[in-house]
């Protein structure tokens, strides 16, 4: 029983890191596919040009997404305390 609580547990943590990290990385993604279509069309093949609109469209989303993130992650942590007395017998 012990060794399937902690697959679980390990499922579940690598769930709550793919949930917040998903944001981010969906708007880095299509911010660098816009940015890629822009320059296909335009010619212009600068390398910062691709960089700072995906750094700061990641930055926005993060402030924005911030409280929900530290919810999730003090959902989680707590739900982690709790489990403790399972895992000490």
């Amino acid at each position: 029983m012990m060794q399937e609580e902690l697959v679980g547990l390990g499922i579940e943590t690598f769930k709550v890191a793919l949930i917040l990290s998903l944001p981010a990385l969906l708007v880095g993604m299509f911010l660098g596919l816009a940015v890629s279509i822009f320059q296909a069309t335009t010619q212009i093949n600068e390398m910062t040009l691709s960089f700072i609109p995906k750094i700061v469209g990641i930055i926005i989303v993060i402030i924005l997404t911030m409280p929900w993130m530290m919810n999730e992650m003090q959902d989680f942590t707590i739900r982690m305390f709790n489990m403790i007395p399972t895992f000490i017998q």
